[in-house]
């Protein structure tokens, strides 16, 4: 089978795992206020999750015979992350809705690569995007009970 749907898929998420990395990090390098000796170390831990997900899900792409992308045009071409200039400005909190954001757009793309990989029949691909949409969901309730909200894992 050609997985066709499925490399689709998975390849979004390639682009927007490169973009979360990257938006986290400049999160990362831009964070001051009160919170920051907590958050800091945190964003740390997201990324290092973030670039073991783009290494899984780019092999997964080459073993079913695809192509991930892998030039900063690919990703950005294809990213559904948006891009914004560091700012020193912005609160800790602000930041991390951002950063909420960026996770709920992942937990998306995981869902997007289940319902493919099942539809396909790609029942390792379906494993993967399973688990890591798994942890998605649990970040995002983690980070948005932080910001005393709820986790709004369906929202639009």
């Amino acid at each position: 089978m050609a997985y066709t749907e499925t490399k689709k898929a998975l390849n979004q998420l390639v682009a927007d795992l490169v973009q979360a990395h990257t938006v986290i990090h400049q999160i990362h390098w831009y964070m001051r206020g009160e919170g920051f000796l907590f958050y800091h170390p945190k964003l740390d831990s997201f990324m290092d999750d973030i670039l073991e997900q783009l290494d899984v899900v780019s092999e997964r792409i080459i073993t079913i015979d695809g192509s991930p992308f892998s030039t900063l045009k690919e990703f950005s071409d294809h990213t559904r992350i948006p891009d914004h200039k560091g700012e020193w400005n912005t609160s800790i909190q602000e930041d991390m809705h951002r950063v909420a954001d960026v996770i709920r757009i992942l937990a998306d793309d995981y869902q997007l690569g289940v319902d493919a990989a099942s539809k396909e029949g790609d029942v390792a691909s379906e494993d993967i995007c399973t688990g890591y949409l798994r942890d998605a969901q649990k970040t995002l309730w983690m980070v948005e009970a932080e910001l005393g909200q709820a986790p709004n894992i369906d929202k639009d």
